[in-house]
């Protein structure tokens, strides 16, 4: 009887095991998320092109990974959005979990709208 209970205890530990583990790659993906929209919001705010900042924020940013820029009245706002899966083989049928960050800065005075100028 209590090999029964010992192994439903070790299966109920690993299950959480992997709970916390699940939880904490959230953790980590949105902070890289936040990262990458910081990266980005930086490079625009400097007078960075578009394409240029858009692929400093990708450097940080999770694997399929969106990055959507808003530009008005002198203040850039960049959302860096992806879907979250657990990184193990068996567990790849869960759904995603949706994972942002989200940067807003003011823009360097003096610079041109950093969507409209041409790629340096």
């Amino acid at each position: 009887m209590v090999t029964v209970e010992t192994a439903l205890a070790l299966a109920a530990l690993v299950v959480v095991t992997a709970g916390m583990a699940w939880v904490v790659s959230l953790v980590a993906t949105q902070a890289r998320c936040v990262d990458a929209a910081r990266d980005t919001a930086r490079a625009i705010a400097r007078g960075e092109s578009s394409a240029a900042s858009q692929a400093e924020g990708r450097r940080s940013a999770p694997a399929g990974a969106d990055i959507a820029v808003q530009v008005a009245d002198d203040v850039v706002t960049v959302e860096v959005s992806v879907e979250a899966r657990p990184p193990w083989p068996v567990l790849s049928h869960l759904p995603g979990v949706p994972v942002s960050g989200r940067a807003v800065v003011a823009l360097e005075p003096g610079h041109p709208d950093p969507l409209t100028a041409p790629d340096r």
